[in-house]
């Protein structure tokens, strides 16, 4: 590959989405080959989910500096849909995902609004508060959740695991693409300046209102897809024994987010991966771990401390600070060969 091949490809996001989709695409035929295990690609494929979150929550915290712990809530809002659109009415995904969108929408325009007049710590309790609300009111109306493997439906065609498995990458891919957009177009920029300073973002004429609203809209959108995704594909949950739907899920997808770089899309992926991706793909294969989950929570909390302590811009710095030393050392490499052509 040239060099302009190379720079091309480092900023063109759809080629990035493109590889990634054309590798997970790969996975599930080898595993549909017997070549790899289907409960390996099945772990890829709700891991996936969470970095669907774990984006939209990139550019919450990332982009726009709002602290939030109501994710775990606005997840339970998918699901809980899903199931009542799929499972009691009989409806097709695609009715299920345009509701879900549309809740989503009204509740993220909520708080929204709300985050207008608090700010830092205050707005992230405020939120986890919300979430819990919201979790309580939903054990309340339904426990225990379920979808028959038969009900779920796009287009007339039944969606079985393999099928969830494209449908899970298709929707991270689009959601992805229009991300990167976003965040490089004027909005981003807006966000951006408003993270940096609200003061110097209103006198530049950037309206907080849109934007806060804005980016709480589109987490939580992002957040109730990702919980209408899960019911599609894991078909269970009951929310008194399930961590979903509490803290836990709003700290991990916040650790995600942390550990791959707040203003990284591609490093908050890798950052879902790490914190669900490797328990579930290969450390739940280890009797060690197996009896002693507690480890797995460890070794979490332990990342989390080095990259807020020593890289602050998580995996993604990392990952920048070595690509920007490989090309000093090709400049300075290069710098006596140029030397010598001239004498």
């Amino acid at each position: 590959m040239s060099k302009e091949n190379r720079l091309s490809f480092g900023k063109n996001p759809l080629a990035q989405i493109l590889v990634f989709v054309v590798v997970l695409v790969l996975l599930q035929v080898l595993a549909m080959n017997g070549i790899i295990s289907a409960a390996f690609v099945y772990a890829v494929g709700n891991t996936l989910i969470y970095a669907i979150i774990a984006i939209g929550f990139c550019l919450l915290l990332g982009y726009s500096g709002l602290a939030s712990l109501g994710t775990a809530g606005f997840i339970g809002i998918g699901a809980y849909i899903g199931f009542y659109i799929i499972q009691e009415f009989g409806m097709p995904f695609i009715l299920a995902l345009i509701i879900t969108v549309a809740v989503a929408l009204v509740i993220g325009s909520l708080v929204g609004f709300i985050s207008l007049r608090i700010e830092g710590i205050y707005l992230a309790i405020l939120t986890l508060g919300l979430a819990e609300i919201i979790r309580n009111l939903l054990m309340v109306i339904k426990a225990t959740i379920k979808i028959d493997i038969n009900n779920v439906k796009l287009f007339g065609i039944t969606i079985s695991d393999r099928g969830g498995y494209f449908l899970i990458l298709a929707v991270f891919a689009v959601l992805m693409l229009v991300t990167s957009h976003l965040i490089n177009s004027p909005t981003g920029r807006a966000m951006v300046a408003m993270k940096n300073s609200t003061s110097a973002a209103q006198a530049m004429g950037i309206s907080l209102m849109k934007y806060r609203l804005m980016a709480f809209v589109i987490a939580t959108i992002y957040a109730a897809i990702g919980g209408l995704l899960y019911m599609m594909y894991v078909r269970t949950m009951t929310t008194s024994s399930s961590l979903l739907l509490t803290l836990t899920t709003s700290l991990n997808i916040l650790g995600a987010v942390i550990i791959g770089g707040a203003k990284s899309l591609w490093g908050t992926t890798l950052g879902a991966f790490i914190i669900y991706g490797i328990q579930s793909m290969f450390l739940s294969k280890i009797p060690f771990f197996v009896k002693h989950p507690a480890f797995i929570t460890m070794i979490t909390g332990v990342l989390i401390i080095i990259v807020v302590m020593f890289f602050p811009g998580g995996i993604a710095q990392i990952f920048s600070n070595i690509g920007m030393k490989l090309k000093a050392k090709k400049l300075a490499a290069a710098a006596p060969a140029g030397g010598k052509e001239e004498a």
